[in-house]
């Protein structure tokens, strides 16, 4: 068991380690069009499903509230936390089209969308940044694996270089914290 322990951890962090090498620049350049973006009165939304929905929300929280300094509220909606919208969407229109619905709803031109799925094949998640995309927002894909459908839709696509879920999922939060202490740091 205690090989168990320090194996995950240990996977985790050389997960983290090989994608900031592949990405750090990106990272840096999606940040700075984040924090441009909220500076120019637009806004951040993001969402995904299962526990990418929830790193959706989380990310939302750090930045409508805070990360790591006081700061005034910032602009930023996580399209998976209204269950009204969500299952009459779902049910109207397909659960495919959940998150098209709502940017098509929400989304400006200008403003930021990051769709998260760890295979990058949820119908739902390409079918929200495509619309995103012809809506004019820059688009970004957190995803894993061999990327996906959803990097051919995406302005910008973050890969986690693993096939496991979880460690897929702990990298994409870290990368979630990482882009809210940039924009902390740009505005």
């Amino acid at each position: 068991m205690m090989e168990l322990i320090i194996n995950s951890f240990k996977e985790s962090a050389d997960v983290k380690l090989a994608f900031v090498e592949l990405y750090a620049q990106q990272i840096l350049e999606v940040g700075k069009i984040i924090a441009q973006a909220i500076k120019e009165g637009n806004k951040l939304l993001l969402f995904g499903n299962g526990g990418s929905a929830a790193d959706a929300q989380h990310i939302a929280a750090e930045i409508v509230g805070r990360f790591k300094k006081e700061r005034k509220a910032l602009p930023a909606i996580a399209l998976t936390t209204d269950t009204s919208v969500l299952t009459a969407v779902g049910n109207d229109y397909g659960f495919e089209t959940i998150f098209e619905r709502q940017i098509e709803a929400l989304c400006m031109p200008g403003d930021v969308v990051i769709g998260i799925t760890t295979s990058g094949n949820s119908e739902n998640v390409i079918r929200g940044l495509s619309k995103a995309h012809a809506l004019g927002a820059t688009t970004v894909a957190f995803t894993g694996r061999r990327g996906g459908k959803v990097v051919d839709v995406a302005h910008y696509s973050f890969i986690v270089p693993s096939y496991d879920t979880a460690r897929i999922q702990e990298c994409h939060i870290t990368l979630g914290h990482v882009l809210c202490e940039l924009i902390d740091n740009l505005l």
